[in-house]
């Protein structure tokens, strides 16, 4: 191909015509010699006549230009002029590509699957067997998957970006065998090995990089200092300033998420770390579950939180004065030490603080409580709070709870107390006992040096030992609970200070109040504490920083979890162990981001990918054109257009220049078109990508059962509700959005015909990864609204013997996109009953009318024009699995629509046979 700046010439030698086009136009310009001016009397009879025609002297100047013009886009478009045309590589033999297939490619995913679809195109040309491997998910066996460049093409939408780097490859790639050539997609990272894998690669052949310079971002885990939330990013590479916003989301009142809060963070040149605080009051810091850089797409731009940031809010009364303004001798003075790390404060009267609702209140030696307080401190306790009560010489004096058991206090109390040289002596103080398997403070260690000198007795009782929680080496108890409503009280026998025990001064006593949920956590756990324990996925993280439910995924042992490093076996995410929730994030508090850099010997190409544009149709267009002008002009400067020749001029002019929507159809043509092969319609929402995608979805089934069955359908057709005729059609997919608008009334007649003469109608809600059948997802709700003029019938979830679960397939999973088994069609008849040496009941005798869910099914099924997967299902070979199960569904699907319930008259095999038999 000869090349022209950025066009080329499949057929350059015709463009030799070019050098005619000057002698063209001398000839065009040609005029015979000027005529012999003779005097012929007979002239004198013509004096007075008209031409009606008329024609010039000579072509003008404009005419000619518009001919040579046309000639040059006809000998142009005949060359086979391309736009940036893609020269083919040169190579030959096996060829691998290789992605990094981390995070930091997630932003600019679609560009590197354009970029691999592209080599795998030109490894086609070259006859060349290819491998596409992602590092970050590696294959589970030792050999390349070489396949034909075609099926991995089909196989790129599966291919999907990790929560983590790539995690030593080069020891895969040792154990493979042969030589190959081989294209790295970088990620534009530097990770640990990526030069051993480049050694190990260049043993077997030529390595080429492809790599384009772009900003990476990873964020930090947040911390909380001096009561603000800071809040750091890194980057790579370091350069010229840069302005984002962080942003904080987490759930509201009514459980919803939304953006809490936003702050800017700014890069300063050369700076490849920022810093941004957020000051949120405490019940907006403690709904924080996540922080994302704004406007990226990227499991890096995302940072969980855990217990670590969440704060409670404790209230502390106290029954008395500081005693002359030492501290050390306040009942609140250890508490405030102990808690003010990990817990807002609140001070203040009891009336106030009861309308704060805080998490947790705590009375220091508060005895009696005036007028309505008790009912109103009870009837907070009752709604979740948490009152922890600490003994006193006031609680001691008083007559609470001596006989009868106070609704503020666990137990009922003996009057005055027990102390080393009282009434009730102990020879010497006493130690605390090691505290049983059902106590919160199980596992604890205790110090020696912990002693008791003095405390409030528990007067004896029957139920008195489910009340203990702590209690001394002689049996007496220690702290005592008991619950209330939704709340629980406590009470610590001994003060909050060090008068009547040594407890206060203990890092015991700061993991006491740990355990009672009063205070959280200050850091995260080390490994000695996670050794043994095993925490269970709550929620992980995809390499795009999306969330997904993992309470399918298997416990991760503590010691895996102190790790802390994200990869297959430990997915970033929340991890609940107990009553606490870890975070695993893909940035670390000391990451620090690299770019990858390459020896001078490794070829580096961009990752942009330049599409070929042939242009010969546009030039003989434009010829056609030009030609036309052409004819029309001469005729106007000839005179001849007027009259007929006029409107037949106009009439061309409009055939060439005015093309009819090649959608536009006629009833005739779409009741045709409708009927005359099998056809899968889908309703038009009005939003054209939701519709497109359904289009694609029935395209991509279509084609499956035009494999699979004897059913060959025709491509799918777009139905609009208030104007197309429904009966054409066995089957419609209704995709419901949020802002769909209500059929008319019309619209609903048909409708109601078309269920009532056994059409079926699969509503699909899409939203099966974040609600349920009767949620209050926005789609829910609009598919309740369109339901309720609608004539459907009872429905019950698929039962396991469900003709749509052998129709054509064995099935027992209903999948799309989303793999949730909330899927409902028309319920069971009540005498259904199950015949004997059947597997299944005789269910519903006509076709279900609807399918109801929220699976996404459309783009499970879904298909380009060339017949590749449109969208990713699931991860990896389970994806793919999950995949042709919502094929199958599909295929059973259209089978029951089209067969009836044949499979289910199989339950009246056994009285057939018994008839024939008499």
């Amino acid at each position: 191909m000869w090349l022209i700046g950025p066009i080329g010439f499949a057929a350059p030698w015709l463009l030799l015509g070019l050098i005619a086009l000057p002698i063209l136009w001398i000839l065009l310009r040609a005029v015979p010699p000027a005529p012999i001016r003779r005097r012929f009397p007979g002239v004198a009879l013509l004096l007075g006549l008209t031409d009606d025609e008329n024609q010039s002297d000579r072509t003008p100047w404009w005419l000619l230009l518009l001919r040579i013009l046309a000639v040059a886009a006809a000998i142009i478009g005949f060359a086979g002029p391309v736009l940036n045309p893609q020269n083919a590589r040169e190579g030959s033999g096996d060829l691998v590509i290789i992605l990094d297939g981390s995070w930091a490619g997630a932003p600019s995913w679609q560009a590197r699957i354009d970029r691999v679809d592209t080599l795998l195109t030109e490894a086609a040309l070259a006859d060349r067997r290819t491998a596409v491997i992602n590092l970050s998910a590696l294959p589970a066996t030792e050999e390349l998957p070489f396949a034909a460049p075609g099926d991995w093409q089909n196989r790129l939408p599966g291919i999907q970006p990790q929560p983590w780097q790539p995690i030593d490859p080069a020891a895969w790639f040792t154990e493979t065998t042969g030589n190959f050539e081989t294209y790295w997609i970088s990620d534009g990272l530097d990770w640990d090995g990526r030069e051993d894998l480049l050694a190990a690669l260049e043993t077997r052949g030529g390595v080429t990089v492809f790599q384009t310079p772009r900003q990476n971002l990873g964020l930090r885990p947040a911390r909380f200092e001096d009561g603000e939330v800071i809040v750091s990013a890194t980057r790579s590479p370091v350069g010229n300033p840069l302005e984002t916003t962080i942003t904080a989301i987490g759930l509201d009142p009514a459980g919803v998420e939304r953006q809490l809060a936003a702050v800017p963070l700014i890069f300063e040149p050369g700076e490849a770390v920022a810093e941004t605080a957020m000051v949120l009051p405490p019940e907006l810091r403690n709904r924080i579950t996540r922080f994302e850089v704004t406007g990226r797409r990227s499991a890096g731009a995302v940072s969980l939180t855990d217990d670590a940031l969440k704060r409670r809010e404790v209230a502390l009364i106290a029954g008395r004065d500081d005693r002359e303004g030492l501290e050390l001798l306040s009942p609140l003075f250890y508490l405030r030490e102990a808690l003010e790390p990990t817990a807002d404060i609140i001070d203040g009267t009891l009336d106030d603080i009861l309308l704060a609702n805080p998490d947790v209140i705590i009375f220091a030696d508060v005895a009696n409580l005036a007028g309505t307080e008790a009912e109103a401190v009870l009837e907070w306790v009752e709604r979740g709070g948490m009152l922890l009560r600490f003994a006193g010489p006031r609680l001691a004096a008083s007559d609470q709870g001596r006989n009868v058991v106070d609704p503020l206090l666990p137990v009922r109390l003996r009057s005055g107390g027990r102390s080393v040289g009282g009434a009730m002596s102990w020879g010497e103080p006493k130690t605390l006992a090691p505290f049983a398997e059902d106590s919160p403070f199980f596992g604890l260690p205790i110090p020696d040096d912990v002693t008791v000198t003095s405390q409030v007795m528990a007067q004896p009782d029957p139920t008195l030992a489910d009340s203990v929680i702590a209690q001394l080496t002689d049996g007496t108890p220690l702290v005592t609970r008991t619950l209330a409503g939704d709340g629980q009280i406590v009470l610590v026998h001994v003060t909050a200070n060090a008068e009547w025990s040594s407890l206060p001064l203990s890092g015991l006593f700061v993991q006491m109040l740990e355990r009672l949920a009063v205070s959280t956590r200050p850091s995260t756990p080390d490994a000695a504490e996670l050794a043994g324990t095993t925490w269970l996925p709550n929620r992980v993280m995809d390499g795009y920083g999306s969330l997904e439910d993992g309470s399918a995924l298997p416990g991760v042992a503590g010691e895996v979890l102190a790790e802390g490093i994200p990869g297959p076996d430990l997915l970033p995410g929340l991890y609940a162990g107990g009553d606490r929730q870890l975070a695993i994030n893909v940035i670390g508090e000391d990451t620090v981001l690299n770019v990858a850099g390459w020896p001078t010997r490794i070829a580096i190409e961009g990752m942009d990918v330049v599409r070929e544009t042939a242009l010969k149709g546009w030039l003989l267009s434009a010829t056609m054109m030009l030609l036309l002008i052409d004819v029309i002009a001469s005729l106007a400067i000839g005179g001849r257009l007027r009259g007929p020749r006029a409107d037949v001029a106009a009439a061309l002019a409009v055939a060439l220049l005015w093309t009819p929507d090649a959608q536009a159809q006629t009833a005739e043509d779409f009741a045709l078109r409708a009927t005359t092969e099998v056809v899968l319609a889908h309703v038009l929402t009005g939003d054209a990508e939701i519709d497109e995608i359904s289009q694609a979805g029935l395209l991509g089934l279509s084609q499956t059962l035009f494999r699979r069955t004897s059913i060959e359908p025709a491509a799918p057709i777009g139905v609009d509700l208030e104007n197309d005729e429904l009966a054409f059609f066995p089957f419609l997919y209704w995709p419901v959005t949020a802002d769909q608008p209500l059929p008319s009334r019309e619209a609903y007649a048909k409708l109601n015909r078309y269920l009532r003469s056994g059409g079926m109608i699969m509503f699909d809600t899409r939203d099966a990864d974040s609600a349920r059948f009767g949620s209050g997802s926005p789609e829910g709700q609009r598919l309740q609204a369109i339901a309720r003029s609608l004539d459907i019938p009872g429905i019950e979830q698929i039962p396991p013997d469900h003709v749509l679960t052998r129709t054509f397939y064995l099935l027992q999973d209903f999948p799309g996109r989303y793999a949730s088994r909330d899927v409902w069609v028309e319920a069971a008849p009540i005498n259904a009953e199950q015949v004997d040496g059947m597997p299944f009941r005789n269910l519903n005798d006509g076709v279900t009318p609807v399918i109801i869910g929220g699976n996404d099914w459309a783009r499970a099924w879904a298909v380009d024009a060339n017949g590749r997967r449109m969208f990713p299902v699931g991860r990896g070979m389970s994806g793919e699995r999950q995949r042709e199960i919502a094929l199958r569904f599909g295929v059973n699907v259209i089978m029951h629509v089209l067969t009836g319930n044949y499979k289910s008259d199989q339950v009246h095999v056994p009285d057939l046979l018994d008839r024939l038999g008499q």
